[in-house]
């Protein structure tokens, strides 16, 4: 699901939640984008879609059911630093989003498209929700 040319950045720093969280990402609006395994992803999906207000934003995954991507505002990588997970600065390049668009990224496709959820993800209630996610499969495969 990643583009090849995009950089990618980690830090331990958290990464507050920018004014680009609440402005729908339409037209010229651009978008990092997380990248985790799909079980994770599906588990953060549900939690964020239970929680209140508008928790989960436009979600891609790709054709062979390996990852999900949550599209979060421009900047967000800067201060990724959750486990297991990536997220891709795109410098404008390749997420720019119309109102009914086709997927972003060759062989991917929509799980919640923009017209379903019109809000980039926040940063900082997916992190919260990928983190709830990573318990949640920890403590289902320790009971098997």
């Amino acid at each position: 699901m990643v583009e090849t040319g995009m950089e990618t950045s980690q830090s331990v720093d958290p990464r507050m939640p920018s004014a680009e969280c609440s402005a729908p990402p339409f037209a010229d609006s651009a978008c990092d984008l997380v990248t985790v395994p799909t079980r994770q992803g599906l588990e953060a999906v549900d939690i964020l879609r239970r929680g209140a207000g508008d928790g989960v934003g436009p979600v891609l995954h790709d054709d062979g059911g390996d990852t999900l991507g949550f599209l979060v505002p421009p900047g967000t990588a800067a201060a990724w630093d959750v486990p297991g997970s990536i997220c891709t600065e795109t410098h404008g390049r390749g997420l720019r989003l119309a109102p009914d668009p086709e997927p972003p990224v060759e062989g991917s496709d929509w799980l919640l498209p923009p017209g379903e959820a019109d809000l980039a993800t926040d940063p900082a209630v997916l992190r919260a929700a990928l983190d709830e996610a990573a318990r949640l499969i920890e403590a289902a495969d320790g009971c098997r």
